[in-house]
């Protein structure tokens, strides 16, 4: 189960493991059991993850593969951001994308539908990838030397924050429609992240969303992010993010 939220994915939540034995006696009576044994396997599970990831960067690293952990809620367009990035970049580098979703190949069937090798990862219950998902990925997918990977990673802004993959770089996306007191609310994810992308600028004239509030909360949190605007739709910051991509 996941430490965070509760799913069945590979995190470690405490459990509590109650001493109870059986009463072989022809009757009941209370007994005074020792107080429940509580064993913490989060740190454990994130240790494992930390060591994998860490086997995947040097994998990376080996074959100049620059590999980016795209996070954010459901909904918040990343997919429409990738497949923007793929028609726009792909005609002069290679780039593959490893998807997770709980269940379907919707969006990795969009994906190859803009010209991209891709791999589906469906995680069932379970709320993030991790850097063993990611391995058996690129084992499938086999991106080529040189390449940019995209991983998109399950919807959920908070438990991967959790779990290193292996990537050159975090980016968490949220879109106008979810709130600018998102930062406030998932902190760890906007910690953790190098990039922050503020997406459907095109929807701000019909929500009550202010841009700089979202950025400040954002940058109190990590004063190292970056932070871009875009309208994956329209196109509106696009090159902004594409600039971010040859710089990083």
């Amino acid at each position: 189960m996941c430490a965070t939220c509760g799913c069945d994915g590979d995190g470690g939540p405490v459990i509590t493991l109650p001493h109870e034995h059986p009463h072989e006696h022809g009757h009941e009576h209370p007994h005074r059991h020792p107080p429940t044994e509580t064993i913490t396997l989060e740190q454990k599970v994130l240790a494992k993850n930390d060591q994998l990831a860490e086997r995947n960067r040097g994998w990376l690293a080996s074959r100049g593969i620059t590999a980016f952990n795209m996070m954010s809620s459901p909904g918040a367009g990343k997919t429409t951001l990738l497949e923007h990035t793929i028609r726009h970049l792909g005609e002069s580098r290679q780039i593959a994308v490893i998807e997770g979703d709980q269940e379907t190949l919707l969006d990795a069937d969009r994906i190859k539908a803009a010209g991209c090798a891709v791999v589906q990862v469906n995680t069932g219950s379970g709320c993030h990838l991790d850097a063993d998902m990611v391995r058996g990925a690129l084992d499938t997918l086999a991106p080529a030397s040189g390449s940019l990977l995209f991983i998109e990673n399950v919807g959920n802004l908070v438990c991967p924050a959790m779990f290193d993959l292996g990537e050159n770089g975090k980016v968490v996306l949220i879109s106008v429609t979810e709130g600018d007191d998102k930062p406030l609310k998932y902190p760890h994810i906007f910690a953790a992240a190098d990039l922050l992308i503020i997406n459907k600028t095109d929807l701000l004239p019909y929500v009550d969303f202010d841009l700089k509030t979202c950025a400040q909360h954002a940058q109190s949190i990590n004063r190292k992010l970056e932070i871009i605007t875009t309208s994956a739709t329209n196109g509106d910051g696009m090159d902004d993010w594409y600039q971010w991509i040859a710089e990083h």
